[in-house]
């Protein structure tokens, strides 16, 4: 009981409580509803122009968090225009969290692959980012439901899947955003350090990575890399 007291101390004194964090996404999501009237009221080809705008500037260093309104917002236009879903409230809140590198308690039926779209797309737009998943179907499953929007928005989406040649790996790790298993990524990485020469690697730049299924994969399965 003690120490829980103290853990709920320091969570209060440093703003980690589960309540406030929410509270504070919650702000962030206000900001994001705020935009959808102005974007809804772009054409396709200025929604094309938005991404390619908002990609420029974090290419060239700002900062994410200065520029997550902006690409959630757009992304919840295209994400409707495409696929004909539009991220709600809880959806919005859940991809807040998985940007600031926390994990995210869903229930079912809330929508965890659009969710991933959100945060997928925005560090996209500064880098690389693998989306793991626990088998190959649901890997190729979100990949051809929720491309259209990554493609829409000019970027690049891979797939991994059992069997591939060390070529085709490579080519879906150069995509923008690559779709894939906890196996697959784990042992690319393994086989990446065991290379003799640097032209052999499949993989590239590890920036950043959403993991489905978070405690299935960290602890149901952690005998594997």
């Amino acid at each position: 009981m003690a120490i829980e007291s103290i853990r709920h101390a320091i969570d209060y004194l440093f703003g980690q409580t589960n309540s406030q964090q929410l509270k504070r996404y919650e702000r962030d999501a206000l900001l994001v509803y705020a935009l959808a009237d102005e974007t809804k009221a772009l054409s396709d080809a200025q929604l094309r122009e938005r991404g390619a705008e908002l990609r420029r500037r974090l290419r060239n260093g700002e900062a994410r968090r200065d520029a997550r309104v902006e690409v959630y917002a757009l992304v919840r236009e295209v994400a409707e225009r495409t696929v004909g879903l539009r991220p709600f409230d809880v959806q919005i809140l859940g991809a807040l969290a998985l940007d600031d590198r926390r994990i995210a308690e869903m229930q079912t039926g809330e929508g965890k692959t659009l969710v991933a779209t959100l945060p997928a797309t925005l560090n996209a737009f500064a880098g690389k980012v693998h989306v793991v998943t626990v088998n190959d179907y649901l890997a190729r499953r979100d990949r051809e439901w929720m491309g259209p929007i990554y493609e829409f928005l000019g970027l690049t989406v891979g797939l991994l899947q059992d069997g591939m040649e060390p070529e085709d790996r490579k080519a879906a790790y150069a995509a923008d955003i690559t779709y894939g298993t906890n196996n697959q990524f784990g042992f690319d990485y393994l086989r990446d350090n065991m290379v003799l020469t640097t032209d052999r690697k499949v993989q590239g730049s590890l920036d950043f990575a959403i993991v489905d299924e978070i405690d299935n994969i960290l602890i149901d399965e952690a005998r594997t890399p």
